[in-house]
């Protein structure tokens, strides 16, 4: 049974990160190392509205937005997605969180249009992209993803480089493997397969813990910079988003600042040195 030694409680020091959740359930894939617990049922029709997400940006129109998040299970899922990340981009940088598997080069140009009508504009906010592997080997990180997702997450970055987008290539450390090695396996694959720019971040991967202890708090974390909009309402980061546990509030017009580091997710947090899911 798992058991939670003293919780700390982290404070929202500044909205800088808007995370919105743009579907909890629909994803085309099924990971084996996924935070999401997926109904056996292959529909479910949970797409935020975009009104919910236009009445968020005018909640939150004095907050010192940075970026705002496009997040799943899988974001591009969205029907209205093309008209989402046009809403959202003219408010402030914008990443799509994704697994990679919409974005072919077809789709990748018409992004790439899409944020150069920003600049047309004069809104000059930029498109970012987080894609994540479990390990270096592709036949490891299949393993734990899915059959083909090495291939397709590198040819994604491929392609984004060559049309100069910004982007992260998350290890989530699954294996628990040596920083500088991955570092280095990474390093030498990116330029292998001419992937320029690539920002690398690592990510403790959430393990099922027997003992959570906060005896070392976290330095920083998703929940102190920012919090994620749900279609049903405002959670303490994408991890807690529709737990009970994480929740903030209706909207962002009266949402709790405070959380409560109550759950493994949050032990997860604690052992990380960066945040989890917004870019470093």
């Amino acid at each position: 049974m798992t058991t939670i030694s003293t919780a700390p409680v982290y404070k929202l020091n500044e909205l800088n990160n808007l995370f919105i959740e743009l579907t909890s359930k629909n994803c085309n894939k099924r990971c084996q190392n996924c935070y999401i617990k997926f109904p056996m049922e292959k529909t479910v029709k949970d797409f935020i509205s975009v009104d919910k997400i236009k009445t968020t940006l005018v909640e939150t129109a004095k907050e010192n937005l940075y970026c705002i998040y496009l997040t799943g299970a899988e974001p591009m899922m969205h029907p209205d997605f093309n008209a989402i990340l046009r809403l959202c981009l003219k408010r402030c940088n914008v990443c799509i969180c994704t697994n990679g598997s919409f974005l072919n080069e077809k789709k990748i140009r018409f992004l790439k249009k899409v944020e150069e009508e920003g600049a047309v504009n004069e809104s000059y906010n930029q498109i970012f992209f987080r894609l994540s592997l479990t390990h270096h080997n592709e036949f490891e990180n299949d393993k734990i993803k899915y059959r083909g997702h090495y291939r397709q997450v590198l040819f994604a970055l491929k392609t984004l480089s060559e049309y100069n987008f910004n982007f992260v290539l998350n290890l989530e450390n699954y294996y628990k493997l040596d920083k500088d090695e991955i570092i280095n396996e990474l390093e030498s694959i990116t330029k292998e397969n001419k992937i320029n720019n690539a920002n690398i971040q690592i990510s403790c991967s959430y393990p099922d813990f027997e003992d959570i202890n906060f005896t070392k708090p976290a330095k920083i974390t998703d929940c102190m910079k920012g919090r994620i909009l749900t279609q049903n309402g405002v959670y303490a980061c994408p991890f807690l988003a529709g737990d009970y546990r994480g929740r903030c509030g209706l909207n962002f017009s009266d949402y709790s600042k405070i959380i409560s580091a109550e759950t493994e997710f949050c032990a997860t947090c604690s052992k990380n040195e960066n945040t989890v899911f917004s870019i470093n």
